[in-house]
């Protein structure tokens, strides 16, 4: 893990962005850096990406552990919030994305992504809420979810299911925390960044497969989650920033409808 040089980055405000090294992660990483924050950036087999963005940025650090194993995770969260009074976002970007069907899920790797994208997140998120001690600010909790949770195809099954965890943990948490400061959000992307074995350029038909016809861009992504940080919205509520792709009711997951209607 690397530290800030100096104490000067504690009087910002400070975000950890879980699997902030790369992808939709490290652009929401970049925006929050942007605007002025302090970005920690939590990495788990990313360390050089991780190193190289926070070298880029105004002001960051890097954090590695495993979701797969929540505890040591936990204590990080709580060290954290210890060595930094002005932490008052956590955004869960972190999941895994393999592939299985509804016609036959694997065990293990439903069991992975229950871990990975729903327990660890959620463990996390009251960590959090328990230790952080930002009562000058609002504080906030984003679950990256997907708008798998509104628009269901029978792919990449266990991933689907996993986010659906997550998602109902968001009004729970919310209830619970009412009149602490906290508010927890939801944050469901469309396809945004080309996934699973999916070439560059098959992007550009799928991802138009929404009602804008237009593909999302990862900044949109990181645009929603800055705004979801400032707390002015309800505690409990979701945003879709997806074209509208939650709105249908695709049979399959883009990636197949785009080959097979190629």
């Amino acid at each position: 893990m690397s530290s800030p040089d100096s104490l000067a980055s504690t009087d910002r405000p400070a975000v950890l962005v879980t699997g902030g090294a790369t992808r939709i992660g490290a652009a929401i990483a970049r925006r929050f850096a942007a605007a002025g924050w302090h970005v920690v950036i939590h990495y788990r087999a990313s360390a050089a990406a991780a190193e190289a963005l926070a070298a880029s940025l105004p002001s960051a650090e890097t954090i590695g552990f495993d979701l797969a194993d929540d505890e040591p995770a936990v204590a990080a969260v709580i060290a954290l919030a210890r060595r930094l009074p002005g932490w008052r976002c956590l955004v869960n970007s972190a999941s895994v994305f393999d592939y299985d069907s509804a016609a036959g899920l694997e065990p293990e790797m439903n069991r992975t992504a229950m871990q990975v994208n729903a327990l660890a997140p959620a463990r996390l998120a009251q960590a959090f809420i328990a230790t952080t001690r930002a009562h000058d600010a609002p504080r906030s909790v984003i679950n990256v979810t997907d708008m798998k949770i509104e628009n269901t195809n029978p792919d990449f099954f266990s991933y689907t299911m996993s986010k659906h965890a997550l998602a109902a943990t968001i009004g729970m948490l919310a209830k619970a925390t009412q009149g602490s400061g906290v508010k927890v959000y939801g944050l469901a992307p469309g396809a945004v960044l080309a996934s699973h074995d999916q070439r560059e350029e098959e992007t550009e038909i799928s991802h138009r497969l929404n009602l804008l016809q237009r593909k999302t861009g990862a900044e949109e992504i990181a645009g929603a989650a800055l705004f979801l940080s400032q707390g002015v919205l309800e505690s409990g509520q979701s945003i879709f920033v997806d074209s509208g792709q939650h709105l249908l009711d695709q049979p399959r997951d883009v990636i197949w409808l785009a080959r097979e209607g190629a």
